[in-house]
């Protein structure tokens, strides 16, 4: 077992950063929702895995290009444009609201000016990043652990998603939600989705289940379920999904509509890869299979670096 390449993370021992940084990721999410039009099911919000932390990739300011980067290896905020200007902030402790001031004024120097809505989404007791004196914790080691975990399985979903070959989402960190996922379609039009969602307005719920999917997806814990994990779900879930057969060391969760396999389970096997990759291919063939998906037309082998696919 590699502790650094699958480190620890137990989530009561970084409870307080991780809401931090939910908040923060936030933030700079709606940045980037702001600035960037409409993507079919949210696929312009999301942030993405870098090699230094997560990070907008390319958005959209008039005529030229803003990047923003969490950098977990030093501990700062990267602000760059496509005039050659960048700004950083340090990660250290401090509030919401200073953060998103800082954020802001930084945004405003550059002459990228962009209101966001300040609402957290998806959070219970929501308070408006201006005025959030509460959330202040910042801890480098768990922020660092945190990354670590999050490019093992943005690894693992990328070789996954490789062997579809209808649509699939990328491999993207959702902050709203908190977490990484990889979503494939069937083609299909799913029944509309009946929202419900806390924290998120019933609309957008609809327009990203408007069509069958089966998602799978990496969460660091939260206070209703306080470990990290890994989770797969079918929508809409067909009949007997729940019952079918996956990954030993993964059970479906009726509370959470989920099958769900511990990160603690993947990170201390003999190969967490392999674990974590059968994971999500049972969980996938249960929703495929049971709904009936034209998995023929859908599927391809796994993809082989410089090895063209086979027609």
């Amino acid at each position: 077992m590699d502790d650094a390449a699958w480190p620890e993370l137990p989530y009561p021992a970084w409870r307080a950063t991780a809401a931090t940084l939910q908040l923060w990721t936030q933030i700079v999410g709606k940045v980037r929702l702001s600035l960037t039009p409409w993507l079919n099911h949210g696929w312009h919000v999301p942030l993405y895995v870098t090699a230094r932390g997560l990070g907008t990739s390319p958005i959209p300011a008039g005529r030229e290009i803003l990047e923003i980067e969490f950098d977990f290896i030093a501990h700062r905020l990267l602000v760059r444009t496509s005039r050659g200007e960048e700004r950083q902030l340090v990660l250290k402790p401090q509030t919401v609201a200073e953060f998103h001031a800082a954020l802001m004024d930084t945004l405003d120097g550059l002459g990228v000016h962009v209101a966001i809505n300040e609402m957290p989404n998806e959070v219970p007791n929501p308070v408006r990043f201006s005025e959030d004196w509460i959330h202040a914790s910042y801890d480098q080691d768990a922020a660092h652990r945190f990354w670590r975990a999050l490019m093992q399985a943005d690894r693992v979903f990328r070789l996954f998603r490789s062997s579809y070959l209808g649509k699939v989402s990328p491999v993207h960190f959702f902050w709203g939600s908190f977490d990484l996922a990889v979503t494939r379609f069937s083609g299909r039009p799913a029944p509309p989705h009946p929202g419900g969602v806390p924290g998120l307005p019933d609309a957008i719920t609809r327009e990203a289940y408007s069509h069958e999917v089966s998602s799978a997806g990496f969460w660091p814990g939260s206070d209703a379920y306080p470990q990290a994990a890994f989770y797969a779900y079918a929508y809409p879930e067909p009949p007997g999904f729940r019952d079918a057969a996956v990954t030993p060391g993964a059970s479906y969760d009726a509370t959470f509509g989920e099958f769900i396999l511990p990160y603690e389970t993947v990170r201390v096997a003999a190969d967490p890869d392999a674990l974590l990759l059968d994971f999500l291919v049972t969980t996938y063939e249960a929703a495929a299979e049971r709904g009936g998906w034209d998995r023929a037309a859908l599927e391809c082998p796994l993809g082989v670096p410089g090895r063209p696919r086979q027609i």
